[in-house]
């Protein structure tokens, strides 16, 4: 099915046909080289709708192998062969127009003929101009708006052409080679304007304004730091954007692809059909914690790390961590992943920090278990909490047997106003009980919930 870019070009062609050949053979018949101008401008508005017609078929196409941006500059290639043509047609009837007023000029014998052919033609070109110029604009094609402007050249064009002709009727001999004339610089001004607006798209000059909207959007993003580069240019109706823009290094990668998707919407609420490309480069922030760099050079290395704890002494840094390592890895190549992970803090912190890892094993793989009665378990952890000041009421104890031991799950309630660090070392300590009390138990893992006041009054 033709696009309304086909359609309204193909009957712009037909219109430029028949309405070329009707002012030439009217001009030929009676003399009048302002129609004969204007005739050839319209037969040479004809070739260039043809190219405009094979221009955007080919345009429409959608991106291959060979052309990965699309086929959008065909229609600017199109928009400057139009160019050339205007500029040559403007030459030469201004070459014969000057001819003509330095020789002897005839008056033309009167007759209505001219008139109306240059009425329905100025009726048919000013339809024409605005039809493409609407579908030039909503489709963002150079090629049709260079179509409309040859039709608006060509509307206003008529007038200095019905001039001379009826100042030729009314004995001024040279009223026509003046329209000539007329009509000449129209077509040369009119062809500037449109090549100089295709040549900045072949050399993929930056859309005005663009690249300054894009950059003070993305400033306003959650996320974005600061915004390093914004290019853009314009392919047929398609914008191509490349933004680089800093995130901090702590945003984890969900975060943000999260940011870059805020962006390419960002980016498509100002631009149509916006082909958008996000480059992120992490930054280190002047406000990051201590912790938050040691989690980062862990999480680059791909490393899980955790019970970091940071002391400032009088002339250094003391760090120790706990680094998870695979439980099968052998003890050589697990110091071998702690030394060059500790090498990295110091290379982060000052060659002066001292970094101390605990290496534990890392359950990688799923344990097979099956559920076992609970209620034995359930009880001894209720004697064992009898009197602790801030853990009370264990509850939804769960036993599972697996082939290295027993895994216990349980939780309790402790005081919602309690410390976090107040209430871990008492859950850790009630699993080392347990563990005590039952050494089958290899895994105990204990869950507190805040014990809520009741309300006063």
């Amino acid at each position: 099915m033709a696009s309304e870019k086909e359609r309204v070009t193909t009957v712009s062609m037909v219109a430029s046909g028949v309405l070329a050949a009707a002012k030439f053979g009217v001009g030929i018949a009676i003399g009048s080289l302002a129609l004969i101008s204007d005739a050839l401008h319209s037969l040479i508005d004809l070739g260039a709708t043809i190219v405009t017609w094979v221009a955007v078929r080919l345009a429409d196409r959608p991106p291959d192998a060979k052309h990965q941006y699309g086929h959008g500059k065909i229609e600017s290639l199109a928009a400057l062969i139009q160019t050339a043509l205007l500029l040559l047609v403007a030459g030469g009837v201004l070459v014969e127009a000057v001819t003509r007023l330095r020789g002897e000029t005839t008056p033309m014998t009167f007759t209505v003929i001219p008139f109306i052919v240059l009425g329905i033609e100025m009726a048919v070109n000013g339809w024409r101009a605005l039809a493409l110029r609407r579908v030039a604009i909503k489709t963002q094609s150079q090629a049709l708006a260079g179509d409309a402007m040859h039709f608006a050249s060509d509307f206003f064009g008529s007038i200095p052409v019905l001039i001379g002709i009826a100042l030729s009727f009314a004995g001024y001999g040279w009223g026509d080679s003046a329209a000539a004339i007329a009509v000449a610089i129209l077509i040369a001004i009119l062809a500037v304007r449109l090549g100089r607006h295709t040549i900045d798209t072949l050399l993929d000059t930056a859309p005005a304004g663009a690249a300054e909207r894009v950059t003070a959007a993305l400033r306003g993003i959650d996320g974005v730091v600061a915004v390093d580069r914004v290019r853009t240019r314009q392919v047929g109706p398609q914008h191509f954007v490349e933004a680089t823009v800093q995130v901090p290094r702590t945003h984890s990668l969900e975060r943000i692809a999260d940011t870059k998707t805020a962006i390419r919407a960002a980016i498509a609420g100002l631009l149509d059909n916006a082909d958008v490309t996000v480059t992120t480069v992490a930054v280190a922030l002047d406000d990051e914690s201590m912790l938050e760099r040691i989690q980062v050079i862990a999480a680059h290395r791909g490393l899980a790390i955790h019970h970091v704890t940071v002391h400032h002494l009088p002339e250094r840094l003391a760090v120790a961590l706990d680094l998870e390592v695979d439980g099968a890895m052998s003890l050589g190549r697990a110091h071998q992943v702690a030394t060059e992970l500790e090498q990295s803090i110091r290379g982060e912190l000052g060659a002066k920090a001292e970094v101390e890892t605990h290496i534990e094993p890392l359950q990688t793989q799923g344990l097979a278990g099956q559920e076992a009665d609970s209620s034995a378990v359930a009880e001894l952890l209720r004697t064992l909490l009898d009197g602790d000041p801030l853990l009370s009421d264990v509850h939804n104890v769960r036993l599972r047997r697996t082939r290295d031991g027993l895994v216990v799950n349980f939780h309790c309630r402790a005081d919602e106003t309690a410390a976090v660090a107040q209430v871990h070392e008492a859950v850790d300590a009630l699993e080392r009980r347990l563990k005590t009390a039952m050494p089958e138990v290899t895994r105990a893992i204990g869950h507190a919930e805040p014990k809520r006041h009741a309300a006063s009054g």
